[in-house]
């Protein structure tokens, strides 16, 4: 479990500093808020889905689960995959969901040391 965490805190390092740098430099304050408000609303969209996949319910769609990730819920669907045990063996699921990791990252990485050259 304490890799996980490790690997979580390591994931979130980049998008804390660019959120913070966006905020501090007075860009945006809407990435420091948003991702702690959509990680939690992802998680508990995880936790219906699951619990409706274990009561035979209706089930959230995937598309939905990987549009929270894709706008900043991520790392509480991270946790919530571990915390559940939901969505981690389903290999397409996954590649779908770490790629949005790795949007996110290429993101961050572009916007504190590339200048945005990416984007533009």
């Amino acid at each position: 479990m304490r890799i996980r965490l490790l690997a979580l805190a390591v994931l979130c390092l980049l998008p804390l500093a660019g959120a913070v740098q966006m905020a501090w430099s007075g860009q945006s304050w809407l990435p420091l808020g948003l991702y702690p408000a959509v990680s939690l609303v992802t998680v508990l969209l995880y936790w219906q889905d699951k619990h409706q996949a274990r009561t035979a319910g209706w089930r959230t769609p995937e598309k939905v689960l990987h549009a929270s990730e894709l706008l900043g819920g991520w790392p509480g669907a991270l946790v919530a995959q571990q915390l559940f045990r939901h969505k981690t063996r389903k290999v397409s699921f996954q590649v779908v969901f770490w790629i949005i990791v790795l949007v996110h990252q290429v993101f961050w990485a572009d916007w504190l040391f590339l200048g945005n050259h990416l984007l533009s």
